[in-house]
Protein backbone atom coordinates (compact mmCIF):
# COMPACT_ATOMS: atom_id res chain seq x y z
CA UNK A 1 0.00 0.00 0.00
CA UNK A 2 1.53 3.31 -1.23
CA UNK A 3 1.97 5.80 2.30
CA UNK A 4 -0.55 7.18 3.52
CA UNK A 5 -0.42 11.17 4.55
CA UNK A 6 -2.22 13.26 6.70
CA UNK A 7 -5.22 14.99 4.45
CA UNK A 8 -3.64 19.15 4.24
CA UNK A 9 -5.94 22.14 4.26
CA UNK A 10 -6.22 25.02 2.28
CA UNK A 11 -4.13 26.51 -0.84
CA UNK A 12 -3.18 30.00 -2.29
CA UNK A 13 -5.43 32.76 -1.80
CA UNK A 14 -6.02 34.31 -4.69
CA UNK A 15 -6.36 38.54 -4.98
CA UNK A 16 -9.92 38.52 -5.46
CA UNK A 17 -13.09 35.95 -5.04
CA UNK A 18 -15.26 35.18 -7.88
CA UNK A 19 -18.62 33.52 -7.29
CA UNK A 20 -19.45 30.19 -8.59
CA UNK A 21 -21.93 27.51 -9.53
CA UNK A 22 -23.15 25.46 -6.69
CA UNK A 23 -23.97 22.12 -7.78
CA UNK A 24 -21.91 19.32 -7.60
CA UNK A 25 -21.79 17.99 -3.94
CA UNK A 26 -24.45 19.24 -1.21
CA UNK A 27 -24.56 15.48 -0.81
CA UNK A 28 -23.34 13.23 1.71
CA UNK A 29 -24.02 11.04 4.29
CA UNK A 30 -26.51 9.62 7.18
CA UNK A 31 -26.63 7.13 9.75
CA UNK A 32 -26.86 3.86 9.10
CA UNK A 33 -26.62 5.50 6.24
CA UNK A 34 -27.95 7.55 3.96
CA UNK A 35 -26.18 10.36 2.82
CA UNK A 36 -26.39 12.96 0.75
CA UNK A 37 -26.52 16.64 0.91
CA UNK A 38 -23.52 17.70 -1.45
CA UNK A 39 -25.18 18.49 -4.48
CA UNK A 40 -24.26 22.03 -4.09
CA UNK A 41 -20.97 22.94 -3.69
CA UNK A 42 -18.80 21.61 -6.56
CA UNK A 43 -17.39 24.85 -7.77
CA UNK A 44 -15.64 27.28 -5.83
CA UNK A 45 -12.51 29.75 -6.11
CA UNK A 46 -9.77 28.47 -4.78
CA UNK A 47 -10.78 31.23 -1.86
CA UNK A 48 -13.20 29.60 -1.30
CA UNK A 49 -11.74 26.03 -1.04
CA UNK A 50 -9.75 27.39 1.28
CA UNK A 51 -9.89 25.83 4.98
CA UNK A 52 -11.47 22.91 3.29
CA UNK A 53 -9.98 19.26 4.11
CA UNK A 54 -7.80 18.38 1.25
CA UNK A 55 -6.80 14.89 0.36
CA UNK A 56 -4.67 13.18 -1.37
CA UNK A 57 -6.78 9.63 -1.99
CA UNK A 58 -6.63 9.81 -5.61
CA UNK A 59 -3.15 9.00 -5.89
CA UNK A 60 -3.28 5.42 -6.26
CA UNK A 61 -6.62 5.37 -7.95
CA UNK A 62 -5.18 7.81 -11.07
CA UNK A 63 -1.75 5.27 -11.44
CA UNK A 64 -4.08 2.77 -12.75
CA UNK A 65 -7.26 5.00 -14.28
CA UNK A 66 -9.25 3.92 -17.23
CA UNK A 67 -8.53 6.94 -20.31
CA UNK A 68 -11.27 9.28 -20.68
CA UNK A 69 -13.00 9.24 -24.16
CA UNK A 70 -13.68 13.21 -23.86
CA UNK A 71 -13.55 16.03 -21.66
CA UNK A 72 -15.95 15.18 -19.15
CA UNK A 73 -15.39 14.57 -15.45
CA UNK A 74 -16.35 11.91 -12.89
CA UNK A 75 -16.95 13.12 -9.17
CA UNK A 76 -17.34 10.65 -6.64
CA UNK A 77 -19.42 11.53 -4.01
CA UNK A 78 -18.58 9.68 -0.46
CA UNK A 79 -21.50 9.72 2.17
CA UNK A 80 -19.49 8.05 5.47
CA UNK A 81 -21.52 6.91 8.02
CA UNK A 82 -19.67 7.41 10.61
CA UNK A 83 -20.77 9.02 14.49
CA UNK A 84 -17.02 10.66 14.39
CA UNK A 85 -15.71 14.03 13.99
CA UNK A 86 -12.34 14.37 11.30
CA UNK A 87 -10.30 13.72 14.51
CA UNK A 88 -11.98 10.94 15.48
CA UNK A 89 -13.29 11.85 18.75
CA UNK A 90 -17.22 11.04 19.30
CA UNK A 91 -19.88 13.04 18.31
CA UNK A 92 -22.00 14.94 21.05
CA UNK A 93 -24.54 11.65 22.46
CA UNK A 94 -27.37 14.26 22.60
CA UNK A 95 -26.76 15.03 19.00
CA UNK A 96 -26.83 11.99 17.85
CA UNK A 97 -28.97 9.67 20.10
CA UNK A 98 -30.92 12.29 21.48
CA UNK A 99 -31.85 15.43 18.36
CA UNK A 100 -31.18 12.84 15.52
CA UNK A 101 -32.47 8.99 16.90
CA UNK A 102 -29.31 7.95 14.93
CA UNK A 103 -28.04 5.94 17.56
CA UNK A 104 -24.59 5.73 19.62
CA UNK A 105 -20.89 6.40 17.87
CA UNK A 106 -20.11 2.70 18.53
CA UNK A 107 -22.65 1.98 15.68
CA UNK A 108 -22.55 3.06 11.85
CA UNK A 109 -18.13 1.91 11.86
CA UNK A 110 -16.73 3.97 8.73
CA UNK A 111 -19.45 2.59 6.21
CA UNK A 112 -19.98 4.61 3.13
CA UNK A 113 -23.28 3.93 2.53
CA UNK A 114 -23.70 6.47 0.09
CA UNK A 115 -21.85 6.37 -3.01
CA UNK A 116 -23.09 8.35 -6.03
CA UNK A 117 -20.89 9.20 -9.36
CA UNK A 118 -21.22 12.36 -11.22
CA UNK A 119 -20.61 12.26 -14.72
CA UNK A 120 -20.45 15.94 -16.38
CA UNK A 121 -19.93 15.99 -20.08
CA UNK A 122 -18.51 18.90 -21.93
CA UNK A 123 -22.03 19.37 -22.83
CA UNK A 124 -25.44 18.18 -22.39
CA UNK A 125 -27.51 16.44 -19.15
CA UNK A 126 -25.69 15.36 -16.78
CA UNK A 127 -25.84 11.76 -15.34
CA UNK A 128 -25.64 10.43 -11.40
CA UNK A 129 -25.62 6.89 -10.19
CA UNK A 130 -25.63 5.46 -7.08
CA UNK A 131 -24.08 1.68 -6.20
CA UNK A 132 -26.35 0.14 -3.56
CA UNK A 133 -24.46 -0.34 -0.70
CA UNK A 134 -24.53 -3.71 -0.27
CA UNK A 135 -23.12 -4.57 -3.44
CA UNK A 136 -21.01 -7.77 -3.34
CA UNK A 137 -17.77 -6.73 -4.52
CA UNK A 138 -14.47 -7.60 -5.40
CA UNK A 139 -12.45 -4.49 -3.25
CA UNK A 140 -9.42 -2.72 -3.86
CA UNK A 141 -6.61 -0.67 -1.50
CA UNK A 142 -7.74 -2.62 1.13
CA UNK A 143 -7.67 -6.47 2.05
CA UNK A 144 -8.31 -6.83 -2.09
CA UNK A 145 -11.14 -10.07 -1.05
CA UNK A 146 -14.88 -9.27 -2.07
CA UNK A 147 -17.22 -7.38 0.38
CA UNK A 148 -20.27 -5.13 0.39
CA UNK A 149 -18.77 -1.74 -1.28
CA UNK A 150 -19.63 0.04 1.21
CA UNK A 151 -16.95 -1.99 3.55
CA UNK A 152 -13.91 -1.15 1.24
CA UNK A 153 -13.24 2.59 3.21
CA UNK A 154 -13.40 0.57 7.06
CA UNK A 155 -11.59 -2.50 5.98
CA UNK A 156 -8.63 -0.32 5.01
CA UNK A 157 -8.53 2.12 7.69
CA UNK A 158 -8.43 -0.49 9.87
CA UNK A 159 -5.53 -2.61 8.09
CA UNK A 160 -4.07 1.22 7.69
CA UNK A 161 -4.44 1.93 11.38
CA UNK A 162 -2.63 -1.02 12.79
CA UNK A 163 0.40 -0.35 10.98
CA UNK A 164 0.37 3.30 11.80
CA UNK A 165 0.13 2.53 15.94
CA UNK A 166 3.26 0.22 15.58
CA UNK A 167 5.14 3.18 14.30
CA UNK A 168 3.81 5.50 16.89
CA UNK A 169 1.10 7.48 15.15
CA UNK A 170 -1.93 8.18 18.02
CA UNK A 171 -4.42 10.78 18.14
CA UNK A 172 -5.78 13.16 15.38
CA UNK A 173 -2.91 11.99 13.37
CA UNK A 174 -3.65 8.45 13.46
CA UNK A 175 -7.50 9.17 12.95
CA UNK A 176 -6.53 11.78 9.86
CA UNK A 177 -3.97 9.10 8.17
CA UNK A 178 -5.95 5.96 8.62
CA UNK A 179 -9.30 7.51 6.77
CA UNK A 180 -6.63 8.33 3.87
CA UNK A 181 -6.54 4.79 3.65
CA UNK A 182 -10.03 3.93 3.43
CA UNK A 183 -10.82 7.04 0.98
CA UNK A 184 -8.38 5.53 -1.26
CA UNK A 185 -9.51 2.35 -1.10
CA UNK A 186 -13.15 2.87 -1.90
CA UNK A 187 -11.93 5.25 -4.76
CA UNK A 188 -9.96 2.43 -6.27
CA UNK A 189 -13.24 -0.12 -5.52
CA UNK A 190 -15.44 1.99 -7.60
CA UNK A 191 -13.30 3.10 -10.21
CA UNK A 192 -12.49 -0.80 -10.62
CA UNK A 193 -15.95 -1.94 -10.52
CA UNK A 194 -17.26 1.06 -12.86
CA UNK A 195 -14.10 0.83 -15.71
CA UNK A 196 -13.99 4.98 -15.32
CA UNK A 197 -12.11 7.22 -13.94
CA UNK A 198 -12.61 8.87 -11.03
CA UNK A 199 -11.33 12.61 -11.37
CA UNK A 200 -12.13 14.11 -8.04
CA UNK A 201 -14.32 13.24 -4.90
CA UNK A 202 -16.05 14.99 -2.52
CA UNK A 203 -16.42 13.31 1.71
CA UNK A 204 -19.13 14.28 4.01
CA UNK A 205 -20.32 12.25 7.20
CA UNK A 206 -23.30 12.44 9.52
CA UNK A 207 -22.13 15.65 11.09
CA UNK A 208 -21.97 17.64 7.69
CA UNK A 209 -24.97 16.49 6.62
CA UNK A 210 -26.93 17.91 9.30
CA UNK A 211 -25.07 21.32 9.41
CA UNK A 212 -25.72 21.89 5.74
CA UNK A 213 -29.51 20.82 6.07
CA UNK A 214 -29.58 23.32 8.84
CA UNK A 215 -28.35 25.81 6.73
CA UNK A 216 -31.12 25.37 4.03
CA UNK A 217 -33.84 24.70 6.20
CA UNK A 218 -36.87 23.98 5.81
CA UNK A 219 -36.33 21.88 2.76
CA UNK A 220 -39.39 20.47 0.39
CA UNK A 221 -39.68 16.76 0.05
CA UNK A 222 -42.41 14.35 -1.86
CA UNK A 223 -43.62 11.76 -0.76
CA UNK A 224 -45.89 9.12 -3.02
CA UNK A 225 -47.71 7.85 0.31
CA UNK A 226 -47.72 8.43 4.03
CA UNK A 227 -44.81 7.44 6.29
CA UNK A 228 -44.34 6.04 9.58
CA UNK A 229 -41.64 5.03 10.66
CA UNK A 230 -41.37 4.57 14.53
CA UNK A 231 -38.39 4.07 16.50
CA UNK A 232 -37.53 0.82 18.03
CA UNK A 233 -35.65 0.51 21.13
CA UNK A 234 -32.34 -1.78 21.27
CA UNK A 235 -32.08 -4.00 23.44
CA UNK A 236 -29.38 -5.71 25.08
CA UNK A 237 -28.80 -8.38 27.72
CA UNK A 238 -26.81 -8.00 31.49
CA UNK A 239 -23.84 -8.02 29.40
CA UNK A 240 -24.14 -5.60 27.35
CA UNK A 241 -24.68 -7.90 24.26
CA UNK A 242 -27.22 -6.93 21.16
CA UNK A 243 -30.07 -8.87 21.77
CA UNK A 244 -32.24 -6.85 19.64
CA UNK A 245 -30.76 -4.20 17.23
CA UNK A 246 -33.19 -1.62 17.01
CA UNK A 247 -33.87 1.04 14.59
CA UNK A 248 -36.15 3.28 13.40
CA UNK A 249 -35.89 7.17 12.34
CA UNK A 250 -39.11 8.63 13.77
CA UNK A 251 -40.57 9.71 10.84
CA UNK A 252 -43.95 10.68 10.44
CA UNK A 253 -44.80 12.54 6.94
CA UNK A 254 -48.48 12.60 4.80
CA UNK A 255 -47.99 11.83 1.34
CA UNK A 256 -47.13 14.81 -1.12
CA UNK A 257 -45.32 17.67 -0.12
CA UNK A 258 -43.53 18.35 3.20
CA UNK A 259 -41.37 21.09 5.08
CA UNK A 260 -38.24 19.41 6.53
CA UNK A 261 -35.89 20.67 9.08
CA UNK A 262 -33.07 19.34 9.07
CA UNK A 263 -33.83 16.52 11.83
CA UNK A 264 -36.07 15.44 9.74
CA UNK A 265 -34.44 15.64 6.69
CA UNK A 266 -31.38 13.19 8.27
CA UNK A 267 -34.63 11.00 9.06
CA UNK A 268 -35.92 11.25 5.57
CA UNK A 269 -32.53 10.02 3.49
CA UNK A 270 -31.94 7.18 5.95
CA UNK A 271 -35.04 5.33 6.54
CA UNK A 272 -34.90 1.89 5.37
CA UNK A 273 -36.81 0.57 7.54
CA UNK A 274 -40.66 0.01 6.57
CA UNK A 275 -39.97 0.86 3.07
CA UNK A 276 -41.05 -1.99 -0.08
CA UNK A 277 -37.49 -2.22 -1.16
CA UNK A 278 -35.68 -1.26 2.06
CA UNK A 279 -32.31 0.35 1.01
CA UNK A 280 -32.75 0.55 -2.60
CA UNK A 281 -36.02 3.07 -1.75
CA UNK A 282 -33.53 4.90 0.57
CA UNK A 283 -31.56 5.12 -2.85
CA UNK A 284 -34.15 7.09 -4.36
CA UNK A 285 -34.72 9.13 -1.15
CA UNK A 286 -31.17 10.19 -1.34
CA UNK A 287 -31.64 11.50 -4.66
CA UNK A 288 -34.57 13.30 -4.64
CA UNK A 289 -33.45 14.98 -1.42
CA UNK A 290 -30.20 16.35 -3.51
CA UNK A 291 -32.43 17.30 -6.64
CA UNK A 292 -35.01 19.32 -4.01
CA UNK A 293 -31.91 20.87 -2.52
CA UNK A 294 -30.52 21.53 -5.87
CA UNK A 295 -33.54 23.71 -6.61
CA UNK A 296 -34.01 25.63 -3.66
CA UNK A 297 -30.44 26.99 -3.63
CA UNK A 298 -31.40 27.96 -7.48
CA UNK A 299 -34.89 29.10 -6.49
CA UNK A 300 -33.24 31.25 -3.61
CA UNK A 301 -30.68 33.06 -5.50
CA UNK A 302 -27.94 31.18 -3.67
CA UNK A 303 -26.07 30.17 -7.19
CA UNK A 304 -26.00 33.99 -7.98
CA UNK A 305 -25.50 35.82 -4.53
CA UNK A 306 -21.71 35.69 -3.16
CA UNK A 307 -22.81 36.73 -0.15
CA UNK A 308 -25.21 33.93 0.62
CA UNK A 309 -22.75 31.36 -1.44
CA UNK A 310 -20.05 32.55 1.11
CA UNK A 311 -21.99 31.67 4.05
CA UNK A 312 -23.43 28.47 3.20
CA UNK A 313 -19.66 27.30 2.22
CA UNK A 314 -18.52 28.59 5.80
CA UNK A 315 -20.90 26.15 7.49
CA UNK A 316 -19.54 22.94 5.33
CA UNK A 317 -15.72 23.57 5.47
CA UNK A 318 -15.18 21.71 8.67
CA UNK A 319 -17.11 18.85 7.56
CA UNK A 320 -16.44 18.24 3.51
CA UNK A 321 -13.01 16.65 2.61
CA UNK A 322 -12.59 16.79 -1.37
CA UNK A 323 -9.11 15.88 -3.39
CA UNK A 324 -5.88 18.30 -3.21
CA UNK A 325 -6.49 18.60 -7.24
CA UNK A 326 -9.93 20.09 -7.36
CA UNK A 327 -9.56 23.58 -8.89
CA UNK A 328 -11.83 25.89 -10.67
CA UNK A 329 -10.53 26.00 -13.90
CA UNK A 330 -11.32 22.06 -14.16
CA UNK A 331 -14.89 23.42 -14.20
CA UNK A 332 -15.39 26.44 -16.12
CA UNK A 333 -17.09 24.93 -19.00
CA UNK A 334 -18.92 21.94 -17.01
CA UNK A 335 -20.68 24.82 -14.89
CA UNK A 336 -23.81 25.23 -16.75
CA UNK A 337 -24.81 21.46 -17.48
CA UNK A 338 -25.21 21.24 -13.47
CA UNK A 339 -28.14 24.24 -13.18
CA UNK A 340 -31.61 24.41 -14.92
CA UNK A 341 -32.54 20.89 -13.59
CA UNK A 342 -30.00 19.56 -15.67
CA UNK A 343 -29.15 16.26 -13.62
CA UNK A 344 -30.64 12.98 -13.69
CA UNK A 345 -30.11 10.36 -10.68
CA UNK A 346 -30.26 6.57 -11.43
CA UNK A 347 -29.44 3.72 -9.15
CA UNK A 348 -27.58 0.80 -10.69
CA UNK A 349 -29.12 -2.71 -10.64
CA UNK A 350 -28.88 -5.83 -8.64
CA UNK A 351 -29.01 -9.17 -10.31
CA UNK A 352 -30.57 -10.61 -6.61
CA UNK A 353 -30.21 -10.61 -2.71
CA UNK A 354 -28.49 -13.44 -1.55
CA UNK A 355 -26.18 -14.75 1.81
CA UNK A 356 -22.92 -15.13 1.68
CA UNK A 357 -21.03 -15.89 4.53
CA UNK A 358 -23.86 -15.08 6.68
CA UNK A 359 -23.94 -11.70 5.17
CA UNK A 360 -27.48 -10.11 3.15
CA UNK A 361 -25.81 -8.99 -0.43
CA UNK A 362 -26.95 -7.97 -3.48
CA UNK A 363 -25.47 -10.21 -5.83
CA UNK A 364 -24.32 -7.98 -8.82
CA UNK A 365 -23.04 -8.49 -12.42
CA UNK A 366 -19.60 -6.43 -13.15
CA UNK A 367 -19.50 -6.76 -16.79
CA UNK A 368 -23.29 -5.49 -16.71
CA UNK A 369 -23.01 -2.43 -14.69
CA UNK A 370 -19.82 -1.15 -16.81
CA UNK A 371 -21.62 -1.29 -20.16
CA UNK A 372 -24.64 0.33 -18.64
CA UNK A 373 -22.30 3.21 -17.12
CA UNK A 374 -20.42 3.14 -20.61
CA UNK A 375 -23.66 3.61 -22.26
CA UNK A 376 -25.30 5.83 -20.20
CA UNK A 377 -22.09 8.30 -19.99
CA UNK A 378 -21.94 8.14 -23.74
CA UNK A 379 -18.62 6.38 -23.71
CA UNK A 380 -19.81 2.76 -24.82
CA UNK A 381 -16.40 1.10 -26.81
CA UNK A 382 -16.75 -0.31 -29.49
CA UNK A 383 -18.73 -3.25 -30.01
CA UNK A 384 -16.73 -7.01 -29.00
CA UNK A 385 -16.54 -9.95 -30.69
CA UNK A 386 -19.53 -12.39 -29.53
CA UNK A 387 -18.22 -14.83 -27.42
CA UNK A 388 -18.13 -18.55 -27.99
CA UNK A 389 -20.78 -20.74 -27.12
CA UNK A 390 -20.63 -21.74 -23.60
CA UNK A 391 -18.43 -18.65 -22.78
CA UNK A 392 -19.56 -14.86 -21.64
CA UNK A 393 -18.06 -11.44 -21.34
CA UNK A 394 -14.98 -11.45 -17.98
CA UNK A 395 -16.25 -9.96 -15.30
CA UNK A 396 -12.61 -8.48 -15.46
CA UNK A 397 -9.31 -8.44 -16.94
CA UNK A 398 -7.49 -12.10 -15.52
CA UNK A 399 -4.33 -11.69 -13.47
CA UNK A 400 -1.29 -11.96 -15.41
CA UNK A 401 -0.57 -15.57 -14.22
CA UNK A 402 -4.04 -17.14 -15.68
CA UNK A 403 -2.31 -19.04 -18.32
CA UNK A 404 -0.62 -20.55 -15.72
CA UNK A 405 -3.30 -21.33 -13.38
CA UNK A 406 -5.49 -24.63 -14.23
CA UNK A 407 -9.31 -24.22 -13.15
CA UNK A 408 -11.29 -27.41 -12.25
CA UNK A 409 -14.62 -27.01 -12.34
CA UNK A 410 -17.34 -29.10 -10.53
CA UNK A 411 -21.00 -29.01 -11.11
CA UNK A 412 -23.24 -29.10 -8.15
CA UNK A 413 -26.19 -27.10 -9.51
CA UNK A 414 -28.99 -28.58 -10.94
CA UNK A 415 -28.34 -27.06 -14.71
CA UNK A 416 -27.03 -29.94 -17.00
CA UNK A 417 -23.63 -29.42 -18.13
CA UNK A 418 -23.02 -26.09 -16.57
CA UNK A 419 -19.44 -27.28 -15.27
CA UNK A 420 -18.18 -27.97 -19.30
CA UNK A 421 -19.67 -24.36 -20.27
CA UNK A 422 -18.25 -22.89 -17.61
CA UNK A 423 -14.84 -24.25 -18.10
CA UNK A 424 -14.91 -23.24 -21.45
CA UNK A 425 -15.52 -19.37 -20.37
CA UNK A 426 -13.06 -19.28 -18.40
CA UNK A 427 -10.74 -20.73 -20.72
CA UNK A 428 -11.57 -17.93 -23.44
CA UNK A 429 -10.55 -15.65 -20.75
CA UNK A 430 -7.13 -17.51 -20.65
CA UNK A 431 -6.76 -19.98 -17.46
CA UNK A 432 -5.32 -23.50 -18.53
CA UNK A 433 -8.40 -26.02 -18.99
CA UNK A 434 -8.59 -28.50 -15.70
CA UNK A 435 -11.55 -31.37 -14.97
CA UNK A 436 -14.78 -30.18 -15.63
CA UNK A 437 -17.44 -32.74 -14.25
CA UNK A 438 -20.07 -33.36 -11.07
CA UNK A 439 -19.56 -32.63 -7.74
CA UNK A 440 -19.89 -35.25 -4.70
CA UNK A 441 -21.59 -32.50 -3.03
CA UNK A 442 -24.16 -29.45 -3.31
CA UNK A 443 -23.27 -26.72 -1.56
CA UNK A 444 -26.07 -23.84 -1.85
CA UNK A 445 -23.87 -21.34 -3.07
CA UNK A 446 -20.78 -21.66 -5.61
CA UNK A 447 -17.69 -22.11 -4.05
CA UNK A 448 -14.06 -21.16 -4.89
CA UNK A 449 -10.88 -22.66 -3.55
CA UNK A 450 -7.33 -22.28 -4.32
CA UNK A 451 -3.89 -24.18 -3.81
CA UNK A 452 -0.75 -22.60 -3.55
CA UNK A 453 -0.03 -19.76 -6.13
CA UNK A 454 -3.08 -19.61 -7.28
CA UNK A 455 -4.45 -16.57 -4.96
CA UNK A 456 -4.86 -13.83 -7.53
CA UNK A 457 -6.18 -15.85 -9.63
CA UNK A 458 -8.99 -17.19 -7.81
CA UNK A 459 -9.56 -13.71 -6.04
CA UNK A 460 -10.15 -12.55 -9.83
CA UNK A 461 -12.33 -15.52 -10.70
CA UNK A 462 -14.42 -15.28 -7.54
CA UNK A 463 -16.21 -11.63 -9.05
CA UNK A 464 -17.79 -14.32 -11.36
CA UNK A 465 -19.64 -15.35 -9.09
CA UNK A 466 -20.20 -13.48 -6.14
CA UNK A 467 -18.08 -15.91 -4.07
CA UNK A 468 -15.18 -15.14 -1.80
CA UNK A 469 -11.83 -17.33 -2.61
CA UNK A 470 -10.54 -19.73 0.23
CA UNK A 471 -7.32 -21.50 0.45
CA UNK A 472 -7.14 -25.31 0.41
CA UNK A 473 -4.92 -27.73 1.54
CA UNK A 474 -6.87 -30.43 -0.52
CA UNK A 475 -6.33 -28.36 -3.59
CA UNK A 476 -2.95 -28.50 -5.80
CA UNK A 477 -0.62 -25.90 -6.19
CA UNK A 478 -1.50 -23.72 -9.18
CA UNK A 479 -5.20 -24.54 -9.54
CA UNK A 480 -8.03 -23.15 -8.73
CA UNK A 481 -11.21 -25.60 -8.11
CA UNK A 482 -14.98 -24.06 -8.54
CA UNK A 483 -18.10 -26.04 -7.21
CA UNK A 484 -21.18 -24.66 -8.55
CA UNK A 485 -23.55 -24.32 -6.27
CA UNK A 486 -27.81 -25.52 -6.21
CA UNK A 487 -28.21 -21.26 -6.37
CA UNK A 488 -26.24 -20.91 -9.78
CA UNK A 489 -26.80 -18.76 -12.77
CA UNK A 490 -24.73 -18.31 -15.23
CA UNK A 491 -22.44 -15.20 -14.57
CA UNK A 492 -22.94 -12.58 -17.41
CA UNK A 493 -26.17 -13.75 -18.74
CA UNK A 494 -28.01 -10.83 -18.83
CA UNK A 495 -25.29 -9.07 -20.27
CA UNK A 496 -26.58 -10.90 -23.94
CA UNK A 497 -30.09 -8.74 -23.92
CA UNK A 498 -30.01 -7.14 -27.23
CA UNK A 499 -32.46 -4.49 -26.49
CA UNK A 500 -30.61 -1.04 -25.43
CA UNK A 501 -34.06 -0.42 -22.90
CA UNK A 502 -33.39 -3.57 -21.43
CA UNK A 503 -29.16 -3.48 -21.16
CA UNK A 504 -29.97 0.25 -19.57
CA UNK A 505 -32.20 -0.96 -17.32
CA UNK A 506 -31.91 0.38 -13.91
CA UNK A 507 -33.02 -0.25 -10.10
CA UNK A 508 -36.27 1.87 -9.88
CA UNK A 509 -37.52 5.10 -12.15
CA UNK A 510 -34.62 7.84 -12.34
CA UNK A 511 -34.86 10.58 -10.16
CA UNK A 512 -34.69 13.90 -12.18
CA UNK A 513 -33.78 17.68 -10.85
CA UNK A 514 -35.56 20.54 -12.02
CA UNK A 515 -38.37 20.75 -9.37
CA UNK A 516 -38.94 18.35 -6.11
CA UNK A 517 -39.60 15.18 -7.22
CA UNK A 518 -42.26 12.71 -5.32
CA UNK A 519 -40.54 8.90 -4.08
CA UNK A 520 -41.45 6.43 -2.12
Amino acid sequence: MAEQRTPRRGGARPSRPAPLVIAGRTVACGVSLAVLAVSGFAWYTVNDLNGVTRSHALDEAKKNAPKHLDKSLNILLIGLDSRKDMDGNDLPKEFVQDELHAGSSEIGGYNTNSLIVLHIPPSGKVQAVSIPRDDWVQTYGADGKMHKVKEAYGFAKDAAEQKLRAKGVKGADLEHQSREAGRSATIQTVQKLLDIPIDHFAEVNLLGFYDIAKALQPITVCLNKPVNDPIVSRVTDSKGNVIKPGGGTGLQLPAGESQLNAAQALSFVRQRHNLTNGDLDRTHRQQAFIASVEYKLKQQGVLDDLGKLQSLLDVVKKDVVIDDDWQILDFAQQAPNLTGGNVEFNTLPIDKFANIGGQEVNQVDPVKLRRIVKQLFGQAAPAAPAPAAGTDAPDAAPPANAADTTVDVLNGSPVTGAAGDESKALVALGYKAGKATNSDTRPKATTVKYGAGAKDAAEQIATRYGATATAASTVPAGHVQITLGTEYTAPGAPATDPSPSASLQMQGPPVKAGGVPCVD
